[in-house]
């Protein structure tokens, strides 16, 4: 929702010049260093070059198509390059399928065919990847998520997690949330969470315990933030010979398979968000006298409602069932949340024999409000920017959804 629907249309010229200044700033990024040659605002994701960074931008040897570019948009190629560099990591936020960059929903972990990063994004991943750079867009047609939905006569929705936004969908859409009582006393148990110093015990504790649920019957439900780490997980867990599913984007072709056996006896599934929205699994014979699904959160999302979406896949219906998060001071909602000098100051916090600290989840906890508010506060700085945007358009006598400007 802190992005607008844009529908794309074919840009004009300059093609093969945009393609070249693509391919040209992703080979040099590595060359630009935070500090010495720009600021990185790690709140904001902003890069921004200085006078050496500039310099050096301007003194790199560059291919012929780049003769009649200019310096300012020189400089916005080569900070585009390294924002992507630093922030946009393959099995993360995007896979590649068919030889084309496929972006990989943060929410639901599923594949978005078919979308595309806006603002040149989406090229320079394609060039820091290799592949074929596509025809940048322009825009046909813009609309954000809130006002499309505002425009709507009547307007409800129905979801697990609505509670703890009931604010922001009073503010925005003039929506009160109401409470439905759950239909059976809920059984769910919340384990404690365990803080680890590094995120290698992290991993081998959760293994661990894994193990141990595994040996006693109990079928358990990992959930990562990302396919890599999905699939970091799983080699650790064929590396203790502990069979188990995988679900992530690139293997949903099975889903339907994988979560409906995820519920059986002694059955292990490691997964991303895709297990954690929608998804009913049923338990198997006997699984109920165990003590039913073991969910094992591995890091905390952005989103607090992510994390009770995945622990919400346990104890349905007032079946038993239990949840643990495990947590570690590398984890990344520290650096996203704090910056990387805060958080680097708690990767410093030595562990007791079995690798905990004493840092309490409230920092997590912290961590994951101060993000939610930040991205709270950019839906409304969307919303109150289109609403000028719009006045402005209507004022020139144009539509303010189809008429865009020139690209």
């Amino acid at each position: 929702a802190r992005t607008p629907l844009i529908i794309s249309a074919i840009p004009g010229e300059a093609q093969q010049r945009a393609v070249a200044c693509f391919k040209w700033s992703s080979e040099i990024a590595a060359q630009f260093e935070e500090d010495t040659h720009y600021e990185y605002d790690h709140e904001k994701k902003t890069v921004e070059l200085n006078f050496e960074g500039r310099q050096l931008a301007r003194t790199l040897p560059k291919p012929p198509e780049m003769a009649a570019v200019g310096l300012i948009e020189i400089y916005q190629y080569v900070e585009r390059a390294i924002k992507v560099a630093r922030e946009f990591i393959i099995h993360r936020q995007f896979v590649i399928k068919d030889d084309e960059i496929v972006i990989v929903d943060e929410f639901t972990g599923r594949m978005a065919e078919g979308r595309k990063w806006s603002g040149g994004i989406h090229q320079a991943v394609e060039a820091k990847e290799g592949v074929k750079v596509t025809v940048e867009t322009g825009h046909a047609a813009r609309i954000t998520v809130q006002d499309l939905f505002r425009r709507y006569e009547y307007l409800a929705g129905m979801t697990g997690t609505a509670w703890s936004s009931a604010g922001e969908l009073k503010k925005i859409y003039k929506l009160h949330t109401v409470r439905v009582p759950t239909n059976r006393p809920t059984q769910r148990k919340r384990l404690p969470d365990l803080v680890f110093a590094k995120g290698e015990d992290k991993w081998l504790a959760i293994v661990r315990e894994v193990a141990e649920m595994h040996r006693a019957g109990r079928p358990v439900l990992i959930g990562t933030r990302s396919i890599d780490k999905s699939e970091i997980l799983s080699k650790l867990l064929e590396g203790q010979g502990i069979e188990h599913m995988v679900l992530n984007a690139r293997h949903i072709a099975r889903e339907a398979e994988i979560v409906a056996e995820a519920g059986q006896l002694a059955r292990v599934t490691v997964a991303t968000n895709m297990a954690g929205r929608g998804t009913d699994i049923k338990l198997g014979p006997g699984v109920l006298e165990l003590g039913g699904l073991h969910v094992i959160a591995t890091e905390m999302h952005d989103s607090a409602r992510i994390d009770r979406q995945l622990a919400g896949r346990c104890g349905r219906q007032g079946d038993p069932g239990t949840v643990r998060q495990y947590l570690a001071t590398d984890d990344e909602i520290l650096s996203i949340a704090f910056g990387p000098r805060k958080a680097e100051r708690h990767k410093r916090e030595s562990g007791d024999a079995d690798g905990l600290v004493s840092t309490a989840p409230r920092l997590f906890r912290s961590a994951q409000q101060k993000i939610e508010k930040r991205h709270f506060r950019g839906r409304r700085i969307l919303l109150y920017h289109e609403k000028h945007r719009k006045k402005m358009h209507r004022e020139m006598g144009q539509d303010p959804y189809l008429d865009m400007p020139d690209q």
